[in-house]
């Protein structure tokens, strides 16, 4: 038996060494005021938010999965996850699966309805259903959630499903494997929290009040009406799903609770995931300045009437307007931001490398280059947003800059970010923007890799001739990645050696030799063999800090020294163990990184 337990190994850093190579290989610049790095580490409990899995959402899509449901793209493997599910339920009740299969078939969504709308509905089901082993369905209402009416008869199928697949016995170790995932995503989506809870200067609201009318005390007097306050815990979870549609998330609100479910491989700092906890920020100030949104009332409504007019847009609440438009204007001001901040580092890394007036000028020329690019992109975002019901996405996108600029908090800044819309100016807004949208849309088409080329014009030449290699690369160790969900250690390692002889010294070769070993040492029994593998994980590591280049690698040496570290003291070696955890700590808060998990290892390894 194990002396005790070992910590889950965090999945896939390699990938940000192999995307280091087809983005701009410099940190990405803190935005907002605060630059300076935490004293303690960041806690996404305090901010409402978690990143776990949710067994109800796992049987519901192994149920979909016995009914036909395969996302996979057409000419594409399924994933090794898919591959063991349905390994696992290979003997399932024929006569069980044919009524899933039916079911599913009977209430499928027409075309042009992606893998990710089907799945959809059945996703808002799981978290309408209690938790197993009951998986109590909801009452018929017309309040549910969207789709939920439309497959809520596949509830008592998915608990026959439950009680007759033997998935209940496998959950442990599916959940094991989404807990996996949710690891690998949890640093980074603590920083894509951090960054945009900088970037508006606030903390969430983390506790809803409601109003609700009770008993009065004074039996003679019982038609007085008495009213109490209720308090409600928000929460903003991030869900890994590995039977997902790829590339999709879904988001439900359901009450006080905002689920983002995430398909493997999902970066935590994407748009979709940022943007639905930027609703989560928001929508509690709406609420909170009803009153002030309400004397704004009549401009938006002429403005509303004017577009249903011009366009046949469905009329939309001025409510529901405000939260949509200023989730919209944060996350494209934010990702503006972002950008140019990008810019602006990379211009001075490069100018004080230029040998000669020059080449100064020319960077300077392709900087100022990226500067309108990424300004044009905004607007096109901004108006694309605005078609689709977001009226006054540019009106604060506009009185976002003075509270970027001040430093203000955005919920004491609340009021006055919501006065003096003009109907009139806001309806131009289209036609404005025509030219800035033109050009967006035509680069769009003509840069493949339409991001970094915003940020870096010269990135595309200067990557052609390392592209093909790299994507291999990663193709690899993606595939790699796969048989370390599913615990197939032995065949990862042999993989790993064979290209690191392709691929001699790569440091992320020999960091995740390092974690196959490490893993493979969780999950050993033997005492002795679990000491030689962690010796062998140690080793790797170190070859790995070794082969690493400190200004491109700096999330893999965070996670090299933060993993020795937490070896070491694991097999009693503290002082060796807190070396280790202080040089990830002394690296910083790096994209990526472990800063957090080394401050937590060691300050308990201080702990008595």
């Amino acid at each position: 038996m194990l002396r005790k337990a070992l910590p889950v190994v965090l999945l896939a850093v390699f990938a940000a060494g192999v995307a280091a190579q087809t983005t701009p290989q410099t940190n990405s610049p803190a935005t907002g005021a605060t630059q300076t790095r935490p004293s303690t580490p960041f806690e996404l409990s305090e901010y409402g938010v978690a990143v776990q899995p949710d067994a109800r959402l796992i049987i519901m899509m192994a149920a979909l999965d016995a009914a036909g449901f395969d996302p996979t793209p057409p000419g594409k493997e399924p994933s090794a996850f898919r591959k063991l599910v349905r390994k696992d339920q290979a003997n399932l009740d024929p006569a069980l699966r044919e009524r899933l299969q039916n079911f599913f078939q009977r209430y499928k969504l027409p075309p042009p309805a992606t893998a990710a709308d089907q799945a959809a509905r059945y996703v808002s089901l799981a978290y309408a259903m209690g938790q197993q082993p009951l998986l109590d369905a909801p009452e018929r209402s017309e309040d549910l959630p969207g789709g939920v009416l439309e497959v809520l008869d596949f509830a008592p199928l998915l608990r026959e499903f439950y009680r007759k697949s033997g998935i209940d016995e496998r959950l442990v170790s599916h959940m094991r494997a989404y807990q996996a995932e949710g690891d690998r995503m949890r640093p980074a989506t603590a920083e894509m929290v951090r960054s945009v809870l900088s970037y508006l200067h606030t903390r969430p609201i983390i506790v809803s009040t409601e109003r609700v009318r009770v008993k009065s005390p004074d039996k003679k007097n019982s038609s007085v009406m008495v009213y109490s306050t209720r308090e409600h815990e928000r929460k903003f979870y991030v869900v890994p799903d590995l039977l997902a549609a790829p590339g999709a998330i879904n988001f439900r609100v359901i009450a006080d609770n905002y689920y983002a479910i995430v398909p493997e491989g999902t970066d935590p700092a994407s748009s979709e995931l940022r943007r639905g906890f930027l609703q989560f920020v928001i929508d509690p100030l709406v609420l909170k300045f009803n009153k002030e949104i309400a004397q704004q009332r009549e401009p938006i409504k002429q403005l509303i009437a004017a577009r249903t007019k011009a366009d046949g847009v469905t009329s939309l609440d001025p409510f529901v307007v405000v939260g949509r438009s200023l989730v919209i204007a944060a996350d494209v001001r934010y990702e503006e931001a972002n950008r140019l901040a990008w810019v602006t580092e990379l211009q001075r890394a490069r100018l004080q490398q230029a040998k000669s007036d020059a080449e100064r000028k020319a960077i300077a020329a392709e900087a100022d280059s990226a500067r309108a690019s990424i300004a044009d992109e905004a607007i096109a975002r901004l108006a694309e947003e605005y078609e689709n019901g977001s009226l006054l996405d540019f009106f604060y996108a506009d009185q976002l800059r003075d509270v970027q600029s001040s430093g203000f908090d955005i919920a004491n800044f609340f009021a006055e970010l919501t006065t003096g819309i003009d109907p009139a100016r806001e309806s131009k807004r289209i036609a404005d923007a025509t030219g800035a949208r033109d050009r967006a849309l035509a680069a769009r088409k003509a840069h493949p890799r339409y991001s970094t080329w915003l940020i870096d014009p010269g990135a595309e030449a200067r990557d052609a001739a390392d592209n093909s290699r790299n994507t291999k690369l990663l193709k690899n160790l993606t595939e790699i990645e796969k048989l370390l969900q599913i615990r197939n250690y032995e065949e990862a390692e042999s993989r790993l050696k064979s290209l690191l002889q392709e691929y001699p010294g790569d440091a992320r070769l020999l960091f995740t030799l390092g974690q196959t070993a490490s893993l493979w040492a969780r999950d050993t029994t033997d005492d002795e063999q679990q000491t030689q593998r962690l010796n062998r994980a140690l080793a790797n590591y170190r070859l790995a800090v070794a082969a690493a280049t400190p200004e491109t690698d700096q999330a893999l040496l965070s996670h090299a020294h933060e993993s020795m570290g937490r070896i070491l003291a694991f097999l009693d070696q503290k002082p060796e163990a807190l070396k280790e955890f202080d040089a990830a700590i002394n690296l910083g808060r790096v994209k990526g990184g472990a800063y957090d998990d080394a401050v937590a290892g060691k300050r308990k390894l201080s702990q008595p």
